[in-house]
């Protein structure tokens, strides 16, 4: 959770006082709002701030509802169309978004998918990793993460779990 950024002092007299640091003489603080409430960005992994950049650069002369209006021209654009999520943070950003500065309204996190993998890690920390034989359903083990299976679903991955395996989310390798 993000520190509040602002506090509302309140006294017994019946005064109040707000500020950005947490008064210590006053009867009760409550926090306000978060740097995040003030100033929402919106998480994207790379390859969706890619589209994105692209798209804001065919119209970034449009206001954000001319850019609505369009949206859903662009079918070369499948993570973000595919994508209803950002329909409505995009425009809440569009006229704000600086590409020279764009982690100011954008947080570029990784692409995060499904693996299963063994619930205790070897006396040298490593875990081992199921990947599926494609020929006849058949599992194998590798300690490496980017050789296993990666599923897009955590029910997909439960599906090859046992009692010794967990699926598990985690970030892709090389992203």
């Amino acid at each position: 959770m993000t520190e509040p950024v602002a506090y509302i002092s309140i006294n017994k007299n019946g005064t109040s006082n707000v500020s950005t640091s947490v008064d210590v003489m006053a009867d009760e603080v409550v926090p306000l709002y978060t740097a995040e409430q003030l100033h929402p960005r919106v998480k994207m992994t790379q390859a969706e701030f890619d589209e994105f950049n692209e798209y804001y650069e065919r119209l970034n002369n449009l206001t954000a509802v001319e850019m609505l209006d369009n949206y859903f021209n662009f079918a070369d654009m499948p993570l973000l169309l595919d994508s209803e999520k950002f329909i409505l943070p995009i425009a809440n950003i569009w006229e704000k978004f600086n590409p020279e500065n764009p982690e100011e309204t954008i947080e570029i996190v990784p692409n995060m998918k499904w693996f299963v993998r063994s619930k205790r890690a070897s006396s040298f920390g490593n875990y081992i990793y199921l990947k599926k034989i494609e020929s006849d359903d058949k599992v194998t083990a590798f300690n490496l993460k980017s050789v296993a299976e990666q599923f897009d679903t955590k029910e997909e991955a439960e599906k090859w779990t046992n009692p010794l395996t967990e699926a598990v989310q985690l970030p892709v390798e090389g992203e």
